[in-house]
């Protein structure tokens, strides 16, 4: 069933309230209205031919400098004008820079007719920073949406779907530019709200707690990082969302030393990647070479060997695509490190 979030934020977006946090590519966004190209101009229709050994058709109407009798001058002067009509170039597309000028001044007209805190300006607000943020403007963006999150707070509360949205966009903003800290304030805010509302299950609730784990992960909140992945774990309904949260939960385990724990989780994702994609799969020898890793950060170098050895196989005869090819390499050079530390050194130097 799809969530009253969910359909708050397409109502909200059809209302001209953009939010940037889904969409992470600037490519695939759609212009909003200020954004729109120019209409190219409507061509005229091409009259049909007479059908042949039909019955007469309706005598086409010609231009009044065109009919009999009209000057010369004047029909020559016509068909020039057509000419250069048909033969100009089409209008060009608007690009990015076009469009963020374009919604600047937008902003810029309604702060001076109706105010900083009125809807219209907040929601043109959010969507100028929504243009900065795929454009990589990333500090333009973190500061736009800073001014409409206060705006929103202001005028329609916390707890109000635009305020949210606005604060989502603001969240993401922080995490490109680099400021998971930041970023964890405002998830702890959403995550809260959303538990309260929706409950801890609710596909929204588990996104907010996904990242707030990833922003604890990031700025070295490591304990509270992996209390957050394991609970998203068990609430988590969808399988490849639930290995996405292991692969988090493993790197913060590795991070705090807690390889055993670590090699778990990881073994758990690759039986399920290999059971759903085959153990040649780019996505699957991610896994194994990452395994095979833990186990070399855990100081168990034979266990290491085993799996880097048997992922680099499985690797050479997968090697048709570009990036399993540049993965191949990578693991060749640390089942090198690997024997090397099991004492097997002449091993290690038949790969190097």
């Amino acid at each position: 069933m799809v969530s009253v979030l969910t359909f708050w934020r397409a109502l909200l977006r059809e209302t001209g309230l953009i939010g940037s946090s889904r969409t992470r590519s600037a490519d695939t966004a759609a212009p909003t209205r200020e954004e729109q190209s120019v209409e190219r101009p409507a061509t005229a229709p091409v009259p049909s031919p007479a059908p042949v050994g039909g019955a007469p058709t309706e005598p086409l109407s010609l231009p009044a400098e065109e009919r009999e009798g009209a000057p010369a001058a004047q029909t020559s002067a016509t068909r020039t004008r057509v000419a250069e009509a048909e033969s100009a170039p089409p209008a060009p597309v608007p690009t990015a820079g076009m469009r963020a000028t374009s919604l600047e001044r937008t902003l810029r007209a309604l702060v001076e007719r109706l105010g900083t805190e009125h809807p219209d300006t907040i929601t043109a607000r959010n969507n100028l920073a929504t243009k900065y943020a795929q454009m990589g403007r990333r500090q333009a963006a973190v500061q736009q949406f800073e001014l409409a999150l206060a705006e929103a707070v202001e005028v329609f509360g916390e707890e109000h779907p635009r305020t949210e949205i606005i604060r989502e966009n603001l969240a993401w903003a922080y995490e490109d530019a680099g400021r998971p800290a930041d970023a964890s304030g405002q998830w702890e805010m959403l995550l809260r709200e959303r538990e309260r509302q929706f409950g801890p299950a609710d596909e929204d609730t588990v996104e907010a707690r996904m990242r707030l784990a990833v922003c604890y992960r990031r700025s070295g909140r490591l304990d509270a990082a992996v209390a957050h992945y394991e609970r998203a774990i068990e609430d988590v309904t969808a399988t490849e969302r639930r290995e996405e949260l292991r692969l988090g939960l493993s790197a913060a385990q590795s991070m705090s030393g807690r390889y055993d724990d670590a090699i778990a989780q990881l073994r758990m994702v690759l039986a399920g990647r290999r059971r759903r994609m085959g153990k040649g799969h780019l996505d699957t020898l991610t896994v194994h070479h990452r395994l095979g890793r833990a186990y070399t950060q855990a100081g168990r170098p034979d266990e290491a060997v085993e799996v880097l050895r048997d992922a680099y196989r499985v690797a050479l005869n997968s090697s048709g695509d570009p990036d399993v090819r540049r993965l191949t390499l990578r693991l060749r050079r640390d089942l090198a490190g690997a024997y090397n530390a099991a004492g097997r050194h002449r091993e290690a130097k038949a790969l190097l």
